[in-house]
Formats: structure tokens, C-alpha cells, sequence
């Protein structure tokens, strides 16, 4: 099994490049597949024409809303992740006949991702085994790498835009990547749709 973490800032065009290995993937007959989006904006669902709520799923996030809000679920002596961990295998896995696909959702809590992260990566510790590959579409931001979704992975993509903040999204996730202690084989910066061929120079010294 090997996970791939694909980031970058939005609009570098991150989602179609995972909607693009995923295709490879499949093409090249390397599957089974467990498609991950991170990114609250949800867009890797439709980008792979699968909607959680068309399929009777849903999402981490309003799983946890229906089992500690409107079920009146308690998090007293059992880790909250933990409580859930069956209803993200049974409620809100859509699988396929290539890939399986899960998705964090929208914020349960405004302000916080702390609880549907700390469920994912509960999950995804007893999931990942049965998949050749994991492919995760990160957020825009880094708060994913603080809370250490994942802790081991084999690459870790950033896909760049041609501007200054694209490039300072890379330099910090490589930093907070090491600094965090999430294990990857390969750091590896992948120029998007819009990229020049001439700043290619500088995101290889910058990803290693």
C-alpha cells in the first residue's frame, strides 16, 4: 500500500491532479483505490462524478454532527473518533468498482477541524491495508499537516502556481512536514496548469 498526499494552494489545479493519478490508476490496472478529499470545498467528489449524498453517504464531518449533536452522543470515556469509526465504514464510504472515496465535509464546528481530522486518521490507520493506493486531496491550508492526518506517507505532491504565495505554500509545507515528524519517502513539487517552465529550476531546489 502507498499513500500519496497531493497539496498546493487553490487554484493550482491540485484536485484535477488527483482526479488525474486516480484515472492513471485505473487505466494501468493499479487499483484498488481509496480516494481522500480533505479540502472543505468538496470538489474531488464531483471532479470523479460521485456524490455522497446521491449515494445515501455522508460526510465525516455530518457524521459527527448526527452522533454527538442530533443523537445526543457523548464523548465521556470513549474517544470520539473511535465512536465513529463504523459509521465512516458503513455511512459515509462510497465505494466503487475501482475506488472506494470518503470526504471530511464542511465544518462541523465553525472554526475547527480537530475532531472530524482526529476520526480520519483513526480510520484511515485500519482502512489503508486493504488499498494499493491511498490518494489524499489536501486543503489549501496546512492545518492538516499540524494535526497529522496522516503520519507516514510515500509522497507528498505540492502543486505550484507561478506565484510568490505558491511558492512560500511549499517552502512552509516542507517545513511543517518535518518539523511535525510526518515520514514520507519523497517531497516532490509538481508545476500546474499554469506554471512556467522557467521557474522549474526554482521549485526543485526548493522541494529537494
Amino acid at each position: 500500500m502507498k499513500t500519496i498526499v497531493v497539496m498546493g494552494r487553490g487554484g493550482t489545479g491540485k484536485t484535477s491532479f488527483v482526479s488525474l493519478i486516480a484515472d492513471y490508476f485505473i487505466k494501468t490496472g493499479q487499483t484498488p483505490l481509496l480516494l481522500v478529499d480533505l479540502d472543505p470545498d468538496q470538489s474531488l467528489g464531483e471532479m470523479i462524478g460521485v456524490d455522497l449524498q446521491d449515494e445515501g453517504k455522508k460526510s465525516i464531518s455530518e457524521l459527527i454532527e448526527d452522533t454527538f449533536i442530533e443523537k445526543g452522543g457523548t464523548t465521556i470515556g470513549i474517544p470520539p473518533s473511535r465512536r465513529i469509526e463504523n459509521r465512516i465504514w458503513q455511512d459515509g464510504m462510497y465505494e466503487g468498482r475501482h475506488f472506494d472515496f470518503i470526504a471530511i465535509g464542511t465544518k462541523w464546528v465553525e472554526g475547527c477541524y480537530c475532531m472530524p481530522d482526529a476520526a480520519l486518521r483513526d480510520a484511515l490507520g485500519r482502512l489503508v491495508r486493504q488499498y494499493r493506493y491511498v490518494l489524499i486531496d489536501a486543503p489549501g491550508g496546512l492545518e492538516h499537516l499540524n494535526r497529522r492526518v496522516t503520519t507516514q506517507v510515500n509522497d507528498i505532491i505540492d502543486v505550484l502556481g507561478p506565484s510568490a504565495k505558491s511558492f512560500a505554500h511549499l517552502e512552509r509545507a516542507k517545513r511543517i512536514a518535518d518539523e511535525c515528524g510526518i515520514k514520507y519517502e519523497r517531497f516532490i513539487s509538481v508545476g500546474g496548469y499554469q506554471f512556467p517552465e522557467e521557474l522549474t529550476e526554482r521549485a526543485m531546489s526548493v522541494s529537494g
